[in-house]
This record gives C-alpha cells, structure tokens and sequence, in this order.
C-alpha cells in the first residue's frame, strides 16, 4: 500500500544521505498520506546503503504497523506527536546534522544573521528546552515531540526546530520540502557559526531587510521565482 509515497520517502531518506546529514543511520524522514492518516516512516537501524525501498514502514496514526517487515524507527513517537498537532503537515525530518545539532547541544538558537537564513526562517531558529528526568523516563520519544510543540511559534514561518542535547527536526506540507529545510537548516547553521567566529558581536539581521528577503519568497505577495 502507499507504494507511491514509499518512494518517495526512500528517497527522501537517501537525500539525506547525499546532502551530507546523516552519517551511519542517525536520521529519518517520514511522510504522512493526507487521505488514509497512515504515516511512511525509515525502518530503525537499516543502513543507507543497504536500505530499499520495499523496507520503508507504514503505521497508522497510533503508530501501528500497518505493512512492513522492520521495526519503524524509534523516532516515530516523535513525528505522531507532531501530526497529531499539526494537521497541516506532510513530511517530517529529523537528523543529528554537525552544525545544526552544535548549536542544540549547545542549548542555543540559531540566529538570524543574514539574508540567506532569513529567505527560509522568519527569525532565530529555536532551541526547545531539555526533557526532564521523569520525561525521559516515561515516554522519552513521545515527550520529545511535546517540547518541540511548547517552542513552536508557527510551524510555517520557523519549519524547524533544535532539541536541547539532541539534534534537528524540520518539518513541511510534504517530505522534500521538510528535507529542503534540513538542508537549508544546516547551512545557516554553518554560516552562523562562522560568523560568530569572525565577529563575536555580530548583530542579528534588520527587522526590516528580514522581512523583505522572507516575504519575497512566501506568502500571498511572494515574487521570487517562477510562477
């Protein structure tokens, strides 16, 4: 079943792999069918490189396995979370990408310091707060899930999201634009970082030059690009 959205979710997955995200199998990409709820999501632990298609895992949204001959990854309770609350989305990412996921074990936002970061991100990417002892311990990918959703302001404007001590998670209306994200995340990511370390008292990009590059790009009078 899904067969076309399994598909596309394998490739997402590789994407991530090509994009330089992921290294070994610390990553996944899921993608949610608008018309079942079922959710497609990257079987836990199979490398890249061996992974297939056919081994990707559909779930139901209580995370049943609906088809599938693998465990789905042990993030799933964490992208339930997130489709649970926000109905809109179509794919979710998480990676332990090195610069972005710096800046999470850091317990820091990624700051808007340019145009490049503000053309994808309305503002500082954030950082949710760590789980708490009791979290970890009672359903540790569930509640991981519940603070990604305390720090959410807009799940359009700031489609991304850093777990204290953890890594990314990025989000979109389907799996490519949520991998689109992770990339772009982790570029900024790189650039923030270089910059602090050319000027440590760089300011944070002008409200006013932020809000040109992003609604240029979204929004009802978005003009870059093709129609």
């Amino acid at each position: 079943m899904l067969e076309e959205l399994k598909k596309r979710v394998f490739e997402q997955n590789l994407a991530l792999v090509k994009n330089g995200l992921v290294v070994l199998t610390w990553g996944n990409v899921s993608a949610r069918d608008g018309e079942t709820g079922c959710i497609v999501i990257k079987p836990s632990g199979v490398p890249y490189d061996t992974m297939r298609e056919g081994d990707m895992v559909v779930v139901d949204e209580k995370g049943n396995t609906v088809e599938g001959n693998y465990r789905p990854s042990s993030d799933l309770p964490t992208h339930l979370y997130l489709y649970k609350q926000y109905p809109t989305l179509g794919g979710i990412v998480h990676t332990h990408s090195s610069y972005a996921t710096a800046f999470a074990q850091s317990g820091r936002a990624i700051p808007a310091y340019g145009t490049t970061h503000a053309d994808a991100f309305y503002g500082s990417v954030p950082c949710a707060r760590a789980l708490t002892n009791e979290e970890i311990d009672e359903a540790y990918e569930w509640n991981t899930g519940k603070v990604i959703a305390e720090a959410v302001s807009d799940i359009e404007a700031i489609p991304a999201m850093l777990v204290k001590n953890h890594g990314v998670f990025t989000w979109g209306k389907s799996p490519e634009k949520a991998v689109e994200n992770a990339v772009t995340l982790e570029e900024v990511a790189k650039m923030a970082l270089l910059t602090e370390r050319l000027n440590p008292s760089t300011p944070e990009i002008d409200q006013h030059l932020l809000d040109k590059h992003y609604f240029r790009k979204h929004g009802k009078n978005a003009y870059y690009g093709q129609k």
